[in-house]
């Protein structure tokens, strides 16, 4: 069974610094274990705030990054280098300051990519590539660690409460109708997020205290109460965020 731990920092700085450490050490201890290391990067305001404290933190050279694997639990379907793509806010707090291998690097396809404005296709195309570097039958790569942002309505990736994609089996899945802008999508699936080794919520602010409260009180509805990692599962949150954490939660 999964070990959950909820960790609480006095704000968001704190709680961007600590996440990078603790992401930078997972990241070396995976290296040193089997020689790579495999992330799957979330974005939002907290990611890249976690992005930009991994760039300031001298122990980023305790990790070979030109042996790292990054990928997306979700996208924004939009043209390449749009500023509200996950990838480009990556690149620009982060990746583009780092020795990585770009072969390495995958992000899921833009809408004027190779399947032009098919989200279904695109979806299928990240699977196939999940699926060439999986080092079994899964069709998954061995995710080290997993990042996920917490929304105010509890959705995880772009899996949102209510929505189609929220019972998907497939490993990847187009998004339409998004309830949060802009509409179309490409996301991992909770059966995917689920394989990882370690899920991480991470979250800031009051207005995820509810979301963050529900999910770790088992609400049904929400997706952020649905993911786990198989053997660990950490939220990292803000005194913000935790205000309405169940007491039994807390560590």
């Amino acid at each position: 069974m999964s070990e959950r731990s909820v960790l609480v920092h006095a704000d968001a700085q704190e709680l961007a610094a600590a996440a990078a450490a603790r992401l930078l050490a997972r990241l070396a201890d995976a290296q040193a274990a089997r020689g790579s290391a495999d992330v799957v990067l979330t974005g939002g305001r907290v990611a890249a705030a976690v992005y930009r404290a991994v760039l300031a933190d001298p122990a980023r050279d305790a990790v070979d990054w030109s042996r790292v694997d990054l990928w997306w639990g979700d996208e924004r379907f939009l043209p390449a280098g749009d500023p509200d793509r996950n990838e480009t806010q990556a690149r620009a707090a982060l990746l583009d300051a780092l020795p990585l291998d770009p072969a390495r690097v995958h992000p899921m396809p833009p809408s004027d990519g190779p399947d032009g404005a098919d989200p279904e296709l695109a979806a299928a195309r990240y699977a196939g590539e999940l699926a060439r570097t999986a080092p079994d039958s899964t069709g998954l790569p061995r995710f080290d660690v997993l990042l996920l942002g917490v929304g105010e309505d509890g959705h995880v990736a772009s899996v949102f409460p209510g929505h189609p994609v929220a019972a998907e089996t497939r490993p990847v899945s187009a998004v339409r109708d998004s309830p949060k802008p802009p509409p179309v999508r490409t996301t991992l699936t909770l059966p995917a997020i689920n394989t990882a080794a370690e899920v991480w919520l991470i979250a800031a602010g009051p207005d995820k205290a509810e979301a963050v409260g529900a999910a770790l009180a088992g609400s049904e509805e929400l997706p952020a109460a649905a993911v786990h990692g198989v053997s660990r599962t950490v939220w990292l949150l803000d005194r913000a965020a935790a205000a309405q954490v169940p007491q039994s939660s807390l560590r």
